[in-house]
């Protein structure tokens, strides 16, 4: 059994504004806050990284005062570089080399890069040694053999399996100790848990990040147009709340727990970090607590 569920939060560089504010809450109130969890992680990938995947990064915050932040409070930095398709001669990229150089030195915390690549695997090996590896859920790993197998990985620390092999218990169970504390599930998806069309859409992303000149994939869930909405993934099969990770997945031997949401508006992470992590009791000041601050905007 666990007793600390480590979150890995989005929008490293997309909400450097919100967790300016947010992080010095959870260390000065820590009493605000469930004991029973703490933050892993922070990942993203500022706009314009031609390695980037899952989304379009928009993010544009100066990543030196990311870095200093996440350092600050020894939190994990995360750079998504999921990027299905890369090529040899995408390697040699200036901004994407220059993010690693910068976040692969530091003295705290290990920073780590969620990698779909084999190829940019095998060069971030060799070139930045420092950092530890993610492997991404953009793999879209359903089968329970290859999300095992990946597992058995000696290259990752971690693996996300696709949301919809969260609550395969069973299975779940199978897995060694060690297995268990490289597993990191998706909580709060909200794509529909029968799409198929998901690597299609993770592939559509990592073309338009190379830039290439292609079409959006275009969703075909009913309710496609209504975007992001919590209350629906709290309604999608596999969604992990608070209850779940408490009652089920700690005491199943399961430590790590990703929040999804770089393309959303900081207001919704906001309601993220009041679900996942604060107090019922205290979800008011934490809110005013951001609201009032004058220099964020939430929306």
């Amino acid at each position: 059994m666990k007793n600390t569920a480590y979150y890995h939060l989005p929008g490293l560089f997309e909400f450097y504004e919100l967790y300016k504010v947010f992080l010095p809450l959870f260390r000065e109130h820590r009493e605000y806050f469930y004991e029973w969890c703490d933050i892993g992680s922070v990942y993203g990938a500022p706009a314009d990284c031609i390695w980037g995947g899952g989304r379009v990064g928009t993010g544009d915050h100066d990543p030196n005062e990311v870095l200093a932040l996440m350092q600050e409070y020894n939190i994990s930095s995360r750079l998504t570089f999921s990027n299905s398709l890369l090529r040899e001669e995408h390697l040699s990229d200036r901004k994407c080399n220059a993010l690693c150089s910068l976040f692969s030195k530091t003295t705290n915390v290990r920073n780590g890069v969620i990698i779909h690549s084999e190829l940019l695997l095998d060069y971030l090996k060799l070139t930045y040694p420092e950092f530890y590896f993610i492997s991404s859920t953009t793999k879209v790993l359903t089968d329970f053999q290859q999300f095992w197998d990946e597992t058995q990985r000696d290259d990752f620390l971690y693996i996300v399996p696709d949301f919809r092999l969260n609550k395969s218990f069973h299975k779940l169970n199978t897995l060694s100790a060690a297995q268990k504390d490289k597993t990191e599930f998706l909580c709060n998806e909200c794509c529909r848990f029968g799409c198929k069309g998901r690597k299609r859409c993770y592939e559509n992303v990592s073309r338009r990040n190379l830039g290439e000149i292609c079409p959006e994939h275009r969703c075909t869930a009913p309710d496609a147009s209504n975007g992001y909405m919590f209350s629906k993934a709290m309604k999608n099969p596999a969604f992990i709340g608070i209850s779940d990770i408490q009652n089920v997945y700690l005491p199943m031997g399961f430590s790590n727990f990703k929040i999804e949401g770089r393309g959303l508006g900081s207001a919704l992470i906001l309601e993220f970090l009041l679900y996942y992590m604060t107090k019922p009791e205290y979800q008011l000041q934490v809110r005013e607590e951001i609201y009032l601050d004058s220099m964020l905007d939430l929306f």
